[in-house]
């Protein structure tokens, strides 16, 4: 198909000083879990981006020294020369698309505890690092910043080295050295770098003018800058910021535009929508002649086109949306609109970081597996032979394998019991700020009805004969998972003694029963979104709901989606109780008996109704009736998928879904060697 005209503005080449961008498409900066660790994965999903249309694609944050690290992250480093080739790596495989390869600097001061290096950290104050570490950032004085500029300058000079088209100067996240000089909140100097704005900006200026004389018209200079802390007049603003670009608007080559913390800028769809950084940015482009980028979780090409015509940016930045859909730009190009897997924002994808391991998607399965295990977003290899296959169940794994094996050409009968295809991810995605979820499944839906080789069969609940009355070769059994009603869990492993009233299970709550009384006791004892999420749905809807559960937070796990503060500040002004480090113990007589997680000291809660989100149980019990039924004769070969074999994540069973598709008909493998590639670190040579 040809391209619509009214977004040929999105394919208008950028000049960004001495290069050109062929498009308006712009893969900021963004953490992957790989960086330094595993460069050659790393470099595999840069190249992809730029196979899909991306025309610049840049790394994640870049450690430019060894005295300031991220220790427990996996960051990109460029601390000296042995580091060149893994960059030199990267850039190829982003040329190799005719895109822009970018990287960004970071001097992380007292962002970073620099538990590895075992270097004190410096900043511009006496301040503690910031996070809970026992360690605190030093005041530096003149020879520190002389240091720091020297090592930004260094860096600058390797990344031109390895072959980059952009490098950044960064002042953002609150994770910079250079935005902790700018912020009054961590500048409290009284020399030439601290004190009035002119004075703040200081820095920034000569890192600015000494990567722009390093580069020498070779490479764009790009800044990414915070608009605003979200602190008040504690911290930077928006007006603070008009007056920074007053004194260095037009000095690098492009604006990169952010808001806040990363929090703040990858917030989850459950609490903003698309665009929700437009506010704080829309009008600095005005203040200077120098292109202008910025996020918004853009997934609609409508929105992207006004982002340019209304004058807020003139390049469209994306982390996420290009993690969910690495040729988005491709699609819009060619028209394909329905062919876009459109980020849900439910941050998945950040964990990789906070975890240290390669990222990875809901929406797309393939993101940290391009060179891994050698899939691809948008090809998979044809099928091998003509096997016919039944998939039963048809919630998000089922949905997954069912589209990749009828893309690879497999005939395929897609087999659901109830009349809605989608499963867990359809009745959650009803839940209080989750409606974007319902895309993993509108997405696979609408390519399944135009595979002609896929059959969906809705209504369908069979039977272990019935399925062995036909001439499959295999069977997937994607039948999902039940919660528990018993309360076993993590706390408990052996069922409680519960004589409630009543006793429901999120399975219950998404299906549509809810709470026969009005006192609620929800045990969250599985400490991802959902627990929360129902609590707010039932205070919602006038329920006297108190959250019970062992860690310190509400939804701890949900620190590594970056929402839980805000998970818990919405339950409180909804007049939620939370009870923390508490774990239910037992229910009776209209009393719910909790104990402190530390000293075992219980009491009792009034409960109407007993919430129970603690943990799942496989629904396997058609492959137990398969494996019977045979009675070791031959037949089909039978697999659980997804949360059938094991219940996890809506990206957990996408990702199963997908490998199942993508390893039919392959010889057996041997479990003994793992069955992906990896990079072996270099023993170091003893000999001197």
């Amino acid at each position: 198909m040809s391209r619509d005209p009214r977004y040929d503005v999105l394919f208008e080449p950028v000049q960004l000083g001495p290069v050109t961008a062929r498009n308006r498409f712009f893969q900021v900066p963004h953490c992957n879990g790989m960086g330094h660790r595993d460069p050659t994965a790393h470099a595999f999903m840069r190249g992809v981006k730029a196979e899909g249309g991306w025309a610049v694609v840049c790394t994640e944050e870049v450690e430019i020294h060894h005295g300031n690290d991220f220790g427990g992250y996996v960051e990109g480093r460029i601390w000296d020369d042995a580091d060149i080739p893994a960059h030199v790596r990267l850039v190829e495989k982003v040329h190799e698309h005719g895109s822009l390869a970018g990287i960004e600097l970071v001097h992380a001061g007292m962002n970073a505890a620099n538990l590895w290096a075992r270097r004190p950290p410096f900043g511009p104050a006496n301040l503690p690092t910031m996070g809970i570490d026992p360690v605190q950032a030093r005041r530096m004085d003149a020879r520190d910043i002389a240091d720091m500029r020297r090592w930004h300058r260094q860096a600058v000079a390797r990344s031109l080295h390895a072959g980059y088209d952009l490098v950044y100067v960064y002042a953002g996240h609150g994770l910079t050295t250079i935005q902790h000089f700018l912020s009054r909140r961590t500048n409290d100097r009284t020399d030439a770098y601290g004190g009035s704005l002119e004075n703040r900006v200081r820095l920034l200026r000569e890192i600015l003018l000494e990567t722009l004389e390093e580069v020498d018209g070779r490479a764009a200079v790009a800044c990414r800058i915070c608009v605003d802390e979200l602190v008040g007049d504690a911290g930077l603003e928006r007006a603070e910021i008009e007056e920074v670009l007053g004194h260095v608007g037009e000095l690098p080559d492009l604006w990169d535009l952010m808001v806040g913390e990363w929090d703040f800028d990858s917030i989850t769809s459950r609490f903003a929508g698309e665009g929700a950084q437009e506010e704080y940015i829309k009008g600095l482009k005005q203040l200077t002649t120098k292109p202008v980028v910025g996020v918004g979780r853009f997934t609609s090409p409508d929105t992207m086109v006004r982002m340019i015509r209304d004058g807020v940016l003139d390049m469209i930045g994306a982390a996420r949306p290009s993690i969910a859909d690495p040729f988005l730009p491709v699609k819009i190009e060619e028209g394909r609109f329905e062919d876009i897997r459109e980020c849900i924002g439910c941050n998945i994808c950040v964990t990789g970081d906070s975890l240290a391991v390669p990222i990875r998607c809901t929406q797309n399965p393939s993101m940290g597996e391009e060179w891994r295990r050698g899939w691809h977003p948008e090809r998979i290899r044809p099928r091998t032979t003509d096997a016919k296959v039944l998939i039963v169940g048809a919630g998000p794994a089922g949905l997954e394998a069912a589209m990749s094996l009828g893309r690879r050409g497999y005939d395929v009968v897609l087999a659901e019991a109830t009349e809605v295809v989608g499963g867990r991810a359809a009745r959650e995605a009803r839940l209080p700020g989750l409606a974007a979820w319902m895309r993993v499944v509108d997405y696979r839906k609408g390519q399944l009805a135009r595979l002609r080789n896929v059959e969906v069969a809705l209504g369908s609940s069979l039977t272990a004969e019935e399925i062995l009355s036909y001439d499959f070769d295999h069977v997937a059994l994607a039948t999902g998972s039940r919660w528990r009603a018993d309360g076993v869990g993590r706390r408990h492993t052996r069922p409680l003694d519960l004589e409630a009233a009543e006793i429901l299970t999120p399975d219950d709550l998404l299906t549509g029963t809810r709470p026969a009384g009005e006192r609620v006791v929800l045990f969250d004892d599985d400490h991802y979104y959902l627990g929360g999420v129902l609590a707010e749905l039932l205070a919602v809807e006038g329920h006297d709901v108190t959250i019970v559960t062992p860690e310190p937070r509400i939804s701890e796990w949900t620190v590594n989606t970056m929402e839980q503060h805000r998970i818990q500040r919405r339950l409180l002004e909804l007049g939620v109780d939370a009870l923390t480090s508490h774990a239910l113990v037992g229910a009776a007589g209209g009393s719910a008996r909790v104990a402190c997680a530390y000293t075992d000291r219980e009491h009792e809660l009034p409960c109407d109704s007993l919430v129970l989100v603690t943990a799942r149980l496989p629904q396997d019990a058609l492959a137990a009736g398969l494996e019977a039924a045979l009675d070791g004769r031959d037949g089909p070969l039978v697999r659980l998928v997804g949360d059938a074999w094991s219940p996890g994540t809506i990206a957990a069973a996408v990702w199963d879904g997908h490998r199942y598709a993508e390893e039919l008909d392959e010889p057996t493998s041997n479990d003994d060697v793992p069955p992906f590639r990896r990079e072996i670190i270099a023993l170091a040579r003893l000999d001197g």
